[in-house]
């Protein structure tokens, strides 16, 4: 039984025994103990509740109220218009099921394959919802998606296109997903006001995806190892889970069904959508069920500002977190055709350029790879305080491709793990000792290890390369301070701070070092 319908089933007992409807009259018959149960239970759902009028069908489909749920159910999805059909009920003769089905399954249930007609008729329902009017839900060809503004780009439609472009038959592999994504807008539209603002379609549709439908952020040792089965959507849709990205373009497919506008903005290693058309700026974390989070919970000591992003990069961001999954696991090759993929969306992005250009090397394309990191050589992004170093240091030549390859191999945060990328590394370092990616990450590995006077040795050496680091200084004073040497710990956040302010960057990590480190010891003078 469904969960909403155990819900209902567990308001019964506080349910009036019998209804006007059908209480004993001159006039009326008399009715079954069960049929007045059975009327208690139906006036207990939820009237805006699609999905507990079509869960209450599937369980009396055959009694008078089932077929009222129905209807009741079908009027909502129609924007509370009836649709013409055969008899008395408002539906097209044919078995509905697998739509009855796409709407009240569980997380833990398969997904329902819908026929033609049955895709026919949720099309026509979804005519009206906002992305119809953008050129993007038109394309039926990627090369179609690729010349289009990015602000007429239907997100979905364009995702599924990349998606499924080598499937047997893509147009019904996408019509399936877009139906599913038609209903979920319908559910929600139907819980709005006639004009809804920006604020009501945030609220419904944060409860929609978040309670009702749970999806959820998946653990880190499932999306660890397969980040793209909760990127894209498909694989978002069919399991109800996904990582911040994944789960972001859930929402953003809703919303322009919905028409509500949303900014996206990326931080370093994540992304959440913002509104700026609510009463107040609102940001939406949707791995935290879509609530508030201010914008410096995203800034820290080397990310100065949040970096907006156009629908079309979203799309590329999706290949970029496909990528990193095979990055991980050593399989360059197909790395290099995903990045090649995602640089149709961002043809410019200094980032791409930095993923594509180390992996080329990987695979032996040097003079290809050399190319495209000249030009990112020491280049600093907008939203970072310090540039990256690892093109400078593989440039001046500080180290080398297999060099590199060691930074970016993922750990699984046990102390095993951590032991053995951590040789690695002192392997690396003993031929390259000036490699600062690997001197951070060395010392890194010992702050996780608990080793404390080994992280400020290692630090102590990159400082001595290369004073001009944020991240580094910054982990300088906090070793520092927590060994007790105060007055270290003050030069080094006062280092720390003159390189942030030069970038127009005042952490709030900082202030609070600052505070911590007045409590121990007087700030020094000169």
């Amino acid at each position: 039984m469904h969960c909403c319908l155990l819900i209902a089933l567990s308001l019964f007992a506080l349910a009036p025994l019998a209804s006007k409807e059908l209480r004993p009259q001159a006039t009326q018959e008399t009715h079954s103990p069960e049929e007045v149960k059975l009327l208690s239970l139906f006036n207990s759902l939820d009237p805006l509740s699609i999905t507990q009028y079509l869960a209450f069908y599937e369980l009396y489909p055959q009694t008078k109220l089932g077929e009222k749920a129905l209807r009741k159910a079908w009027v909502l999805l129609n924007g509370g218009q009836q649709i013409e059909g055969p008899g008395n009920l408002p539906f097209p003769k044919f078995d509905l099921q697998a739509i009855i089905s796409l709407v009240t399954r569980q997380s833990f249930d398969p997904p329902a394959e819908l026929s033609d007609d049955q895709l026919l008729l949720i099309e026509k329902l979804g005519e009206t919802l906002a992305n119809r009017k953008l050129k993007g839900h038109a394309a039926w060809k990627e090369e179609e998606v690729i010349v289009l503004p990015s602000e007429e780009i239907d997100l979905a439609r364009a995702l599924l296109l990349s998606q499924f472009s080598d499937a047997k038959d893509p147009l019904a592999s996408l019509r399936q997903y877009e139906a599913n994504l038609d209903l979920m807008a319908l559910q929600i539209r139907a819980r709005l006001s006639a004009h809804p603002t920006p604020d009501e379609k945030i609220r419904e549709i944060n409860r929609f995806i978040f309670q009702e439908m749970q999806f959820r952020f998946p653990p880190h040792s499932l999306y660890a190892k397969d980040i793209d089965l909760y990127t894209f959507l498909p694989s978002v849709l069919d399991n109800r889970q996904g990582v911040c990205l994944g789960v972001s373009i859930l929402y953003l497919s809703l919303a322009q069904r919905l028409e509500l506008p949303l900014e996206i903005i990326t931080p370093p290693g994540h992304i959440f959508l913002r509104c700026e058309k609510t009463e107040v700026p609102l940001n939406i974390e949707t791995t935290a069920r879509g609530i508030h989070l201010p914008d410096e919970t995203y800034l820290g000591i080397n990310t100065r500002k949040l970096e907006r992003r156009t629908m079309r990069e979203v799309i590329g961001l999706a290949f970029l977190n496909q990528a990193s999954v095979f990055w991980g696991k050593e399989d360059y090759t197909t790395t290099v055709t995903l990045y090649e993929k995602a640089q149709r969306y961002l043809p410019d992005d200094k980032l791409l350029k930095m993923f594509l250009g180390l992996n080329y090397l990987f695979v032996g394309k040097k003079a290809q790879g050399k190319e495209l990191l000249k030009e990112v050589q020491n280049f600093t992004f907008d939203h970072e305080v310090s540039p990256d170093t690892i093109v400078d240091d593989y440039l001046r030549g500080k180290i080398d491709a297999e060099g590199i390859k060691v930074v970016f191999l993922p750990v699984d945060e046990n102390r095993a793990s951590i032991l053995e990328k951590q040789k690695k590394i002192q392997k690396v370092l003993s031929r390259y000792p000036q490699f600062r990616a690997g001197l951070l990450q060395l010392a890194t590995t010992w702050l996780q290890l608990g080793r404390g006077s080994e992280a400020l040795t290692t630090l102590q050496r990159y400082h001595a390369v290369d004073p001009s680091s944020s991240i580094v200084e910054y982990y300088l004073s906090l070793v520092s301070l927590q060994r007790m040497d105060f007055l270290q710990a003050w030069d080094f956040l006062q280092r720390t701070e003159k390189i942030t302010a030069a970038r127009d960057h005042h952490p709030k990590a900082l202030k609070g070092l600052r505070h911590q480190l007045k409590h121990q010891c007087p700030e020094p003078r000169g």
